[in-house]
């Protein structure tokens, strides 16, 4: 940490906040693991509404896949699980941010910083487990008139579109990304922490929002060939 900030009280290392956001999640769900063997907990009735609702709107959400969706599948949930937990550090430093502001009038430099930078990714690397679970918002006017088979047939053609914006992300992406590492970029504030992670984690949510959308696309062919066999 620089010398200028040594009058602000304590200042976050960046090495510590980079670090700790990427062991604490694997911490927690070291620990949290031993939920899966627990007997399984039926649904509340509003809760197993909306699954109901999901599985009508998208019936490819419940599609059996094949090993390649399996993977891709298991890596988007993760992914979001993972960086759900980076929450509780938002939580935690603002409870900070308080109790030095108001108790001891020492407010800090780094918390807000810290804590829009760590939504910023948050946002970024959870759309592949939103996709996932059909969590994105959708436009259903004419969807939710279609039979089943038609709907399955309309996110197939609507795929080209979102694997067009797909690719222009990832490109975009990358570009920011290396700009940002060669330039060594870092953020305006005073706490001046590295930038180029967070244009990576940009990258990195492109990539996986891609790979979900590929097994979506997979699981929706397998499921219209499906439903026209039975006709």
């Amino acid at each position: 940490m620089s010398q200028e900030l040594h009058g602000f009280g304590f200042v976050l290392p960046h090495w510590f906040y980079w670090g700790w956001l990427v062991i604490m999640p694997i911490i927690l769900m070291f620990f949290t693991r031993r939920r899966g063997d627990a007997p399984a907990v039926a649904p509340a009735p509003d809760e197993a509404l909306d699954i109901d609702l999901l599985a009508e709107e998208d019936p490819a959400l419940h599609a059996p896949g094949n090993r390649f969706t399996r993977v891709v599948d298991w890596i988007s949930n993760m992914s979001g699980i993972f960086v759900a937990f980076w929450t509780v550090n938002a939580v935690c430093a603002y409870f900070y941010e308080v109790v030095m502001r108001y108790l001891f009038n020492m407010p800090t430099i780094w918390v807000h910083e810290s804590s829009y930078l760590l939504f910023g990714m948050q946002y970024l690397l959870a759309g592949a487990f939103a996709l996932l679970h059909g969590a994105h918002v959708r436009v259903d006017i004419l969807y939710v008139k279609l039979p089943v088979r038609g709907r399955v047939g309309m996110d197939i053609f609507t795929s080209v579109f979102f694997f067009i914006f797909a690719a222009a992300l990832m490109g975009t992406s990358w570009k920011f990304f290396m700009n940002s590492y060669g330039m060594g970029e870092t953020t305006v504030e005073t706490w001046g922490i590295q930038y180029w992670p967070v244009k990576g984690m940009m990258l990195l949510g492109a990539i996986l929002i891609t790979l979900a959308g590929l097994s979506k696309l997979i699981k929706d062919i397998q499921l219209f060939r499906s439903l026209g066999e039975e006709v």
